[in-house]
């Protein structure tokens, strides 16, 4: 009985996929009648200095649990990740689980509620918190913000009906019955992913498993213009010093003026809007000459994140920082495990939620891609919650030269949802 759950990404898109594999299925077509479910919408406008809590139609459990598994999921990829650029998605892998959740049961519902950080929130909650949190994004103005998601099931398997109307109801996916042995299976769910993820991704499979009865699929796909441009025609060559102490010359992005702005002994850091109203913005913590980006990560913890995005103001500096393109892969089986899930992994793993035939996860992939430049951001799918606290004032203008490895994130700011978090340690 094998499950796999596999997420990816293209250029500008992230996609995330799972499947479920099993050895021997029953012969019972599905027949999934649920009605999508319909969520009022809210509109609150932004500030414009990042930071405070502005949508009160998102669950705080949620998004503090949000936060809490990306930040222990980056962190654990680190640490098995040596010298290498980083990025991965914590809100598509969080939406993807979540909505395998659904078949869950017993200690293996258990042990992903503790990796997931879901404890207290009883399923329900959880499932309805998400389509509240989902359509809030989706709903992003100035911004390029989009998330699908479809179940791709085997015809000839008993499903449990509960579990694909949820997944229907709370997550809006697209439920479709599958000759898996058929070519044209796989042409299908390519071309399902070639639409979604704007042609960045025009295949996701080769071909399917015979024992593949379920594959869960999520993309998420984003893109965004700074508020403020950089200027390309004063981008200009300059070095960035590798972990080793190497030096490479690399285009270097300028600008001046207000921005939000944050700064400790151990880095500095500044916030760069997307769009008029500011909503979303990417996050760059640099950390100072005589600190490591090894040493920061240490510190990266729920509890200082939620500190460091209260504590930025307002500020007039220079910002110089690197133009980057990089793709990320990696299987998060491992990461996973030492979270707490690995008994998903297992013959002992318990999703009679899902159906009443044994199933259990075989792999879970990763697979990301982020382009930075002048007008903005082009990349795959942040998530905080923040304490209301005061910085205090630079007096002088900042001078933030990015050019040692640093940190990034991608972050909503009304629902304080992470999209994106990653590291760059030589950019290319």
């Amino acid at each position: 009985m094998i499950w796999r759950i596999a997420f990816w990404a293209g250029w500008v898109a992230l996609l995330s996929l799972i499947g479920y594999l099993q050895v021997e299925a029953r012969s019972q077509s599905i027949a999934p009648d649920a009605e999508p479910n319909q969520e009022t919408e809210q509109v609150v406008e932004s500030d414009s200095v990042p930071g405070a809590r502005e949508d009160t139609n998102i669950d705080p459990r949620l998004v503090s649990a949000n936060t809490r598994f990306g930040l222990q999921l980056f962190s654990q990829l680190q640490q098995e990740t040596i010298a290498e650029n980083l990025l991965i998605s914590p809100s598509s892998v969080v939406l993807a689980l979540t909505m395998t959740y659904n078949g869950a049961n017993g200690t293996t519902q258990q042990a992903m509620a503790e990796a997931l950080q879901l404890q207290g929130l009883s399923l329900a909650e959880v499932n309805q918190a998400n389509a509240a949190l989902y359509h809030s994004l989706e709903n992003a103005d100035q911004v390029t913000l989009s998330i699908a998601n479809a179940l791709w099931a085997r015809d000839g398997f008993d499903f449990n009906a509960d579990f694909l109307q949820r997944n229907q109801t709370f997550y809006q996916a697209e439920i479709t019955a599958l000759d898996f042995a058929s070519p044209q299976a796989v042409s299908q769910i390519n071309e399902w992913v070639s639409q979604n993820t704007e042609g960045k991704i025009p295949t996701i499979v080769d071909q399917l498993s015979p024992d593949a009865v379920l594959y869960l699929m999520n993309a998420i796909y984003f893109k965004g213009n700074w508020t403020t441009p950089f200027d390309p025609d004063i981008t200009t060559d300059r070095p960035f010093y590798l972990p080793d102490g190497t030096e490479k010359r690399h285009p270097m992005m300028q600008q001046e003026g207000r921005l939000a702005y944050y700064e400790t002994e151990q880095f500095q850091a500044v916030a760069l809007p997307y769009g008029d109203d500011r909503r979303l913005s990417m996050y760059i913590f640099l950390p100072q000459p005589d600190y490591t980006l090894e040493e920061f990560s240490e510190s990266l913890t729920p509890e200082n994140w939620d500190t460091w995005m209260a504590q930025f103001s307002m500020q007039t500096g220079t910002l110089q920082l690197p133009r980057f393109t990089f793709e990320y892969s990696t299987s998060l089986n491992d990461a996973l495990s030492a979270l707490g899930m690995s008994i998903a992994f297992s013959d002992q793993a318990d999703f009679s939620n899902l159906s009443n035939e044994p199933t259990a996860i075989s792999e879970v992939l990763h697979k990301t891609f982020i382009e930075v430049n002048e007008e903005g951001t082009e990349a795959a799918a942040a998530t905080s919650v923040e304490i209301i606290t005061l910085s205090a004032p630079v007096d002088p203008p900042f001078q933030m030269t990015v050019d040692r490895p640093f940190f990034f994130a991608i972050r909503d700011n009304q629902t304080q949802t992470v999209l994106f978090l990653g590291s760059v340690i030589a950019p290319e």
